[in-house]
């Protein structure tokens, strides 16, 4: 970890920023990362989550849902293994590496404009749109990671999740994708590509 004044790179894909732009990451300030794995809900058209829907449509004859429900119960799983990583690589951060940054509060960066180009095509491959590439300047703390260290979206067993996040946070110095999480105080310094123009 860092404490210091350093320029990263970082992927803009919900809402474009502005030149001198600021946004600061505290413990109190929580990222979209948050609000999408943790807050976010999914209902179907009669706001029914996923448990009412099981107990609606199950019978002794086994489980049928139409296509409404079963696309809240595929999002519902898919959002809820994603939480619960999340929840489990910060556990761990809180417990072990309490210094670095919160992956619940902070911003992800890269170091250079190439890890940044490696991000957009991986964001670009699950159709999340990217609409910049803009250039930080960061006052504050910063820990970098490799993308694919972090635990996977499967069912293995919460100890070998725990484990999967240790060794992401132990970060063995090599970094096959990346990433540099960054809180403090960070400004937009340059808008390096606009994709949406």
């Amino acid at each position: 970890m860092k404490e210091n004044e350093l320029y990263v790179y970082h992927i803009v894909t919900r809402k474009k920023m502005s030149l001198g732009q600021i946004i600061s990451f505290d413990k109190n300030q929580r990222n979209t990362l948050y609000s999408f794995f943790l807050e976010s809900e999914q209902l179907n058209s009669k706001g029914e989550d996923f448990f009412r829907i099981l107990h609606e449509h199950y019978s002794n004859d086994g489980l049928y849902l139409n296509k409404e429900n079963a696309d809240v119960a595929i999002k519902y799983a898919d959002q809820t293994i994603r939480a619960i990583r999340e929840v489990i690589v910060e556990m761990v951060r809180l417990q072990e590496y309490p210094e670095y940054p919160s992956i619940m509060s902070c911003l992800y960066a890269t170091k250079n404009y190439e890890n940044a180009l490696k991000w957009k095509e991986l964001f670009e491959s699950y159709n999340r749109k990217v609409l910049q590439i803009v250039k930080l300047r960061v006052i504050g703390n910063s820990f970098e990671g490799d993308g694919n260290l972090l635990p996977k979206e499967d069912g293995v067993p919460f100890s070998k999740k725990i484990e999967q996040a240790r060794e992401y946070w132990n970060c063995n110095g090599k970094h096959e994708l990346p990433e540099l999480l960054i809180d403090g105080k960070i400004e937009v310094v340059e808008n390096i590509v606009d994709f949406t123009a």
